[in-house]
């Protein structure tokens, strides 16, 4: 299906958004439970640069994306929807911060003129402060589902004890071998591939003397395996397994805010959920965009984002259509395929992701076989015959 979005432009965006260049950030392999590190001078200006590509692509008049009467200059803040995964060092809530500096950049537009005549500017400069939702892990598993989740521990299980993992494992033992003078007090087991590309491309990029004397293609050969190991952990073979737990707990929102844009009283054209990279792997694998484009699959560079554009055709059709910006590899947005087509109805949208979804904490209780963490203590499960998975055989 061709995308058919309007001469008029678009009616609103969701934005999901990988943060900025980060400090160290360890994750247990066994669960993948971690602690957020902090964001970077790097990753500040990746997230700026990014909200001004943004700005360009959403808020431009003269470009074919620009959303229909959205405020260009002086942010309008009921236009806007942000969310960011906060706790731990706040990389990702702050790479929110830096994004909107550049969506919407200081300027002398947003003074105002008090009763008795005076003209007050922002401080510096104009800075225009838009709110933005902080979601604690405490709060709600929607942005970090995967972490204390029972099932989803019993997924790495199997994926470790895989026939796939096992002959990736042996392929990838030479260079781990070779890579471990490299790796100081790291691990170079295989089920650690993420917290051994992680340590391998700060200590690189912050370094000089690793910088210099890491061996050519090292960083690209620890990125390529660590692409591999978190595609098989963060997918599965079904939409609605607990590998995909990632993206199944975001798609309410993103249904939400969705079909929130087509009501007329709706306020909110553009909604940012800023996340960590797992939410994405999983989000190309369930809607099928890796079958077309299998290089996007793997770990999103910094600052990347996908793009669920809303618009209308001429019959008055709502569309759905999804784009991908991988970081500061990508000048522009490349258009990916959902379901074999580059453009779906909003309704057949929902309907190919709704039955996939988990969309409450005490649904995500059951999936997870979570009875205690995450607020699943208040829950009454005592009655429940399928929370362990009897008489269904579920195991996630």
């Amino acid at each position: 299906m061709v995308n058919t979005t309007t001469a008029a432009g678009l009616i609103g965006v969701v934005l999901l958004v990988r943060h900025g260049d980060s400090t160290i950030y360890y994750q247990d392999p066994n669960t993948y439970n971690s602690t957020q590190a902090y964001i970077t001078p790097l990753g500040e200006q990746q997230e700026y640069d990014l909200g001004s590509f943004l700005r360009n692509t959403y808020l431009n008049p003269d470009s074919p994306s620009f959303i229909q009467n959205i405020s260009t200059d002086v942010v309008n803040v009921d236009q806007l929807a942000v969310r960011a995964d906060a706790g731990g060092g706040n990389v990702i809530l702050n790479s929110a911060y830096a994004l909107l500096q550049g969506l919407y950049p200081s300027t002398k537009m947003s003074k105002i003129t008090l009763a008795n005549g005076t003209t007050v500017l922002p401080p510096l400069g104009g800075y225009q402060y838009v709110p933005v939702e902080s979601l604690e892990f405490w709060q709600s598993p929607s942005l970090t589902s995967w972490m204390d989740c029972e099932y989803f521990q019993d997924h790495l299980i199997r994926v470790y004890a895989s026939s796939a993992f096992r002959n990736m494992s042996t392929t990838a033992a030479p260079f781990l071998t070779a890579l471990k003078p490299y790796l100081g007090s790291v691990s170079n087991n295989f089920t650690n591939m993420w917290n051994i590309y992680d340590h391998v491309n700060v200590q690189y990029t912050y370094n000089k003397t690793y910088y210099e004397t890491l061996p050519p293609t090292f960083l690209q050969q620890a990125r390529y395996y660590a692409n591999w190991l978190q595609s098989n952990v963060f997918t599965d073979s079904e939409p609605s397994s607990i590998g995909q737990v990632a993206i199944r707990t975001l798609l309410p929102e993103v249904f939400w805010a969705l079909g929130n844009m087509t009501k007329p009283s709706n306020k909110v054209k553009m909604n940012i959920q800023e996340i960590d990279y797992k939410p994405l792997i999983s989000l190309f694998n369930v809607t099928n965009a890796t079958l077309t484009n299998p290089e996007i699959s793997g770990i999103a560079n910094y600052a990347s984002v996908v793009a669920l554009e809303l618009s209308q055709d001429s019959q008055g059709q709502y569309e759905v259509s999804m784009k991908f910006k991988n970081g500061t590899e990508d000048s522009q947005f490349r258009q990916l395929d959902m379901f074999g087509n580059t453009s779906i109805t909003m309704d057949s949208f929902i309907e190919n992701l709704f039955s996939d979804t988990i969309n409450s904490t005490i649904n995500w209780c059951f999936s997870c076989n979570q009875t205690v963490l995450r607020g699943c203590s208040v829950f009454n499960f005592s009655n429940d015959p399928f929370l362990y998975g009897y008489g269904t055989g579920y195991t996630g």
